[in-house]
């Protein structure tokens, strides 16, 4: 059961920064979140999904994520409750597409699409990139309850597609575990909040070392008051993945 209350301890305390990092820092503090978590082969998750909206029954799915870094190629199945079953997402070539079984129908989605409705994106569970598609700032060091942490700015860079174009990110500085980030649209408005509070590694034969990933996260609509999503990230799978997977007639085969 998601409850904000529960998350009290990470509230933010403004604390003097001792040392300003340096662009050339924050550069490689960006770059190694992104090779924390990259896996430089592929990678299958299941997902427990928790979805809350005011005034509506929540709603608890089941969603396999498929990933091949090495080319930055994705896929989404849902395979519970049963009414969003066969349901999923395909990325493929920087576009990203929604497959819906009930009509045999695939569409093209944005960045900003909400996967399954849920205040989920796609990026929240894909290979990060945020050396790539975004420019870095350094904006204090500071305390997020009793953790000491880098806040970083980052605006997405000319030209590319992203969920979100600002984001800033709570990052700890010992771990360099994320533990909050907020979303914002290019007005300034604030779209969401996300907490990280549990992060897990794995070895990975491909990379040859160990990939981090967040075993919890909790995403907040700040637009729709009330709305919340939890993720839990139950198993992991890093063994080499058949090429079809990421295929439309893979995920349609999953339907029939």
């Amino acid at each position: 059961m998601i409850r904000r209350t529960a998350l009290l301890l990470l509230l933010f305390t403004a604390a003097p920064a001792v040392h300003a990092l340096s662009p050339e820092e924050v550069r490689k503090v960006v770059e190694t979140l992104d090779d924390r978590q990259r896996n430089s082969g592929d990678w299958k998750a299941l997902c427990y999904m928790e979805s809350k909206e005011k005034g509506k029954t929540d709603t608890v799915y089941e969603l396999l994520v498929y990933r091949r870094d090495q080319d930055d190629t994705q896929l989404f199945l849902f395979t519970k409750p049963k009414s969003e079953a066969g349901k999923g997402y395909l990325r493929l070539e920087k576009n990203l597409w929604s497959y819906d079984p009930s009509t045999g129908r695939w569409e093209r989605r944005t960045e900003r699409e909400r996967i399954g409705g849920t205040d989920t994106r796609r990026d929240d569970l894909s290979e990060p990139r945020l050396a790539i598609d975004y420019e870095a700032q350094w904006q204090g060091d500071e305390k997020l309850g009793v953790y000491d942490v880098h806040h970083l700015v980052l605006t997405v860079k000319s030209g590319v597609d992203v969920s979100y174009p600002v984001r800033h990110l709570w990052v700890e500085t010992g771990s360099l575990n994320i533990l909050k980030r907020q979303d914002f649209a290019l007005s300034g408005k604030l779209m969401r909040t996300s907490y990280y509070p549990k992060w897990k590694k794995i070895y990975s034969e491909s990379k040859k070392g160990e990939v981090w990933y967040p075993q919890e996260m909790r995403f907040y609509d700040e637009i729709e008051k009330g709305n919340s999503t939890l993720i839990l990230i139950q198993e992991i799978d890093l063994h080499p993945l058949e090429a079809n997977i990421f295929t439309k007639a893979w995920l349609e085969s999953k339907s029939r």
